[in-house]
């Protein structure tokens, strides 16, 4: 059974995020160590009693689609119900729009202990979030007004539609169009597929943002503008008009709402997350009430969409390494679980007949590396929230900038490594079970199934790379990347101070450090004159910076832990974990810097045939 990490989440949140100084930015004042906790307890006892016994439900019985319908699995709309009642879709969102208004930092603790719970579930929280995000950041304030207050409480979810058949990642291909009407609407045509909750019955709408192409738009990415397209819209007789404040956004069932000309032909059948249904939408199939072509509203100025667009695919990215983060804690609990309870064989140096296999040394690393890679990825993810609030409401202009930078560079590695860990560490819950893990009744294969598709969506692990390297690296000849470097050797300094088993810690973290900033100025100096060898190692790049930053503040942790009476339980097995990290993965730094600077090469002189 899942129970939400919360002594290891008060611990990062206290002592490796700084949540004391984020309550004390402009705009959090009413935000106390005790509401946070207040916050932090509630949203575990939902997690745990509401919304976690639908994770196997979920999986069990996947979303139904029929004529156009989609039925989400048994005990669906009732969570989602008590959640958006409690007020947990928006955590982070301002006051003024109906959200709770407290720091990313707060809510990255409840965005991963949603995810932990079902991660299927989780997905239509998620994009509601980012489509909130988009509005604060390109709509008007009418439609701020007009749509952000019910998203925030439930009558409406939202979508993110980008690709289509022929495009996949390249955005440029679409050929989505919306064509201009005299009262300022569009009728939109086109195919989008991969579409996260593109159709169900939780909520009474569904606010898809649609990337689409006007009639006279430039080719490529220049050419893509923004458009709202309700599901339903607030008139009877198909109306466009915008909608006064007090207009019903009920079901056509209701008799208050005009279908849209917005369709779901299916949903897919995946190898994972079978309780998220994830869509084929068409626009302008001439299905709903309003004739032929759906109805949209531009978002912000014509051919910048994808600009805007990138606020919310930046959203969902940071949201998807917490989801990484999340299904590697249900791993390591269920592991652990299980380990604690299988007895097979008698461990190395036991006088017992046999053994609890969590006696076993090989399933002692199994178990640690799980751990490790969990809670580095969970305080790289919370430290990266906290400088995105402070990005958001430091007082200073240049602390803000500096944050900002910092959170933007962080964003895709958090995304690409925590995915990827969470690969690693559900493979390894698998073997723990042994040939129970390859059994679906033991569960621990749905999360490694569930886990193939964090490093897939929101943008593979490749696009976050190129991001990391092409970005936010080499735009700036490596500036943000290194700026860290003197706090990472600070950390060392105060290791090496403190002496004892940090000394271990120290030399490691002093080596991967080492590792991390050769990478990075080798990148730089080789990324115009060998571009191609460069981006062959951007993925070994994104992957070190991964662990040498979650290293980090594993190091950083195990300071926290000797000021702090290492001997209490929790803070003991912490240090435990933090030196295994130190010498058990950092150590692969070094194999990744080697492979960066001297094989990029090898993968260009390939010939495919």
């Amino acid at each position: 059974m899942y129970s939400p990490p919360l002594n290891d989440i008060r611990f990062v949140l206290s002592e490796l995020a700084g949540l004391e100084a984020v309550c004390a930015l402009p705009g959090y004042e009413e935000v106390s160590p005790d509401l946070v906790e207040a916050v932090l307890t509630e949203n575990a006892r939902l997690m745990r009693e509401v919304i976690a016994p639908l994770n196997r439900t979920g999986d069990s019985t996947p979303a139904r689609w029929k004529e156009g319908a989609v039925v989400t699995p048994p005990g669906f709309r009732e969570a989602f119900r008590q959640f958006v009642a409690g007020g947990w879709q928006g955590v982070p969102h301002p006051p003024a729009m109906g959200g709770q208004g407290l720091p990313h930092l707060v809510a990255a603790a409840c965005v991963e202990n949603v995810n932990s719970a079902s991660l299927a579930f989780a997905l239509v929280t998620l994009l509601s979030d980012g489509v909130v995000d988009a509005l604060l950041t390109a709509g008007s304030p009418e439609q701020q007004q007009r749509y952000i207050p019910p998203l925030l409480d439930g009558r409406m979810t939202g979508t993110m539609n980008l690709t289509e058949p022929q495009a996949g990642s390249d955005l440029a291909q679409i050929h989505t169009r919306a064509e201009p009407r005299a009262d300022g609407s569009y009728r939109i045509f086109g195919q989008k597929i991969f579409i996260t909750y593109g159709e169900h019955d939780l909520a009474d709408n569904i606010l898809h943002l649609v990337l689409a192409r006007t009639p006279d738009a430039p080719p490529g990415i220049k050419g893509i503008s923004l458009f709202i397209v309700p599901k339903f819209l607030p008139h009877d007789d198909g109306d466009t008009s915008q909608r006064s404040e007090d207009a019903s956004w009920q079901r056509d069932d209701g008799g208050k709402g005009s279908r849209n000309d917005v369709y779901c032909a299916s949903i897919e059948h995946k190898l994972g997350i079978h309780g998220s249904p994830t869509a084929v939408m068409v626009y302008g199939d001439d299905k709903g009430e309003v004739g032929a072509g759906a109805i949209g509203y531009r978002v912000g100025e014509e051919n910048h969409g994808l600009q805007y667009m990138f606020v919310m695919m930046n959203a969902a990215r940071y949201a998807v390494g917490l989801q990484g983060v999340a299904i590697a804690e249900r791993a390591c609990q269920q592991a652990l679980a299980y380990a604690r309870e299988r007895v097979q064989s008698r461990a190395i140096g036991s006088a017992n007949a046999a053994d609890t296999i969590d006696q076993h040394p090989d399933v002692q690393r199994m178990l640690l590396t799980m751990r490790a890679l969990t809670e580095s990825s969970r305080a790289l993810a919370y430290v990266a929230a906290a400088d995105d609030d402070r990005a958001r409401h430091h007082a200073a202009a240049d602390q803000r900038r500096q944050a900002a930078a910092r959170y933007d560079y962080l964003v895709p590695v958090i995304k690409g490594f925590a995915t990827e860990s969470a690969l690693e560490v559900t493979s390894l819950g698998v073997q723990v079970h042994g040939g129970m893990g390859y059994i679906e009744e033991t569960g621990m294969a749905q999360y490694y199934r569930d886990a193939r598709i964090l490093p897939i969506y929101e943008g593979t692990t490749a696009i976050q790379a190129n991001d990391l390297l092409g970005r936010k690296t080499l735009r700036d000849g490596g500036q943000v990347a290194l700026s860290f470097l003197p706090d990472m050797r600070a950390t060392v300094d105060e290791l090496r101070a403190a002496g004892g088993e940090l000394d271990a810690i120290a030399e490691r973290l002093a080596a991967a450090a080492d590792d991390y900033q050769a990478v990075v100025e080798h990148l730089v100096a080789t990324g115009e004159s060998a571009p191609r060898a460069a981006y062959a190692g951007s993925v070994p790049y994104l992957m070190l910076a991964g662990l040498v930053h979650g290293g980090w503040q594993m190091a950083r942790a195990a300071l926290a832990c000797q000021r702090h009476e290492p001997e209490q339980s929790f803070r003991a097995n912490k240090l435990r974990v933090a030196r295994f990290h130190a010498l058990h993965l950092l150590p692969r730094t070094a194999a990744l810097r080697q492979a960066i600077i001297a094989g990029g090469e090898a993968v260009t002189a390939l010939e495919i045939e």
